[in-house]
């Protein structure tokens, strides 16, 4: 099956580090950034126009609000933002003390609250921290000690969650409390050979699967999170690859983010398309993320 995927590019916009793809199904657009040039990216398949807001910091992720808009971590903590005007308002940033660190990836889980974390933004430091920014705004310190903090989604039935700090090429599985947002344990459920690169962002699909971007792998994997097999591969034409999401109508278009940054010379020339946004129809579902219900 691994070779049946056909890779389709979808915009070539030589994104620094693409990120955080993010489908809005009521609206029938992608989201996504690039968090080192801190652009919010909204794109209209339909239409084939991308729209940019930029912002002026960082950006590591963004998810949508119930109420409207968006909510995004940054380099310097959380913010609500104006899709329409770009405009930034603080929400609270829970490492002022830490400038050496930037927010990375986040999605939100089940009851709405949103999950990021935050990196060394030289990657040297384990000082970075998964936080639960909560409807009423609270933040949450979870998991600390990360390299850099990555992936995460959480279950079909809504009683684990998945998360990836990438240098340690594993998927991590905790036991998750939907009504409280706690976790516990912790347990490695899927292991990236050393030659396939290191894990980055993920996303589940309808049957409960996990789907890995492998950065400096030039691939996507779908595992088995229970047995941890590997069960098929999509070769992408690029080393650095950042992130999935599912969308499209069918929620069957799997759009995968890449980076360009930190490449040089004759990979750039090897890898002209690093950066670019692609996509691949698949034959299974993804299910519509979960919003911000602050």
């Amino acid at each position: 099956m691994s070779n049946s995927y056909e890779v389709e590019l979808v915009l070539n916009t030589q994104s620094e580090l693409g990120e955080g793809p993010v489908w809005d199904h009521d609206q029938g657009l992608l989201y996504w950034v690039d968090g080192l040039l801190g652009l919010v990216h909204i794109y209209d398949p339909k239409a084939h126009i991308n729209r940019t807001i930029s912002l002026d910091q960082y950006v590591g992720a963004m998810v949508l609000r119930k109420s409207g808009g968006a909510i995004v971590a940054a380099h310097h903590g959380f913010y609500t933002l104006d899709l329409e005007t770009g405009a930034l308002e603080a929400i609270h940033d829970p490492e002022a003390h830490i400038p050496t660190n930037r927010f990375n990836d986040g999605k939100c889980d089940p009851a709405g609250r949103f999950w990021a974390g935050s990196m060394d933004v030289d990657e040297i430091l384990d000082n970075g921290t998964l936080y639960c920014l909560h409807p009423d705004l609270l933040v949450e310190p979870k998991l600390t000690q990360l390299r850099i903090s990555n992936g995460m989604d959480w279950s079909c039935d809504r009683t684990k969650m998945y998360f990836i700090d990438t240098p340690t090429r594993v998927v991590m599985v905790y036991d998750y409390d939907e009504a409280t947002g706690a976790i516990a344990g912790g347990v490695p459920v899927i292991r990236i050979p050393e030659d396939e690169g290191y894990p980055d962002g993920m996303t589940l699909d309808a049957e409960g699967m996990i789907w890995v971007a492998h950065w400096e792998g030039h691939r996507v994997t779908r595992w088995n999170p229970h047995t941890g097999e590997l069960l098929d591969t999509i070769h992408v034409p690029v080393p650095l690859v950042t992130s999935v999401a599912f969308g499209g109508e069918a929620m069957d278009e799997l759009y995968i983010t890449t980076a360009r940054g930190g490449l040089r010379g004759e990979a750039l020339a090897e890898y002209p398309l690093s950066g670019a946004l692609f996509r691949v129809k698949t034959s299974v579902r993804g299910l519509a993320p979960y919003r911000f219900e602050g």
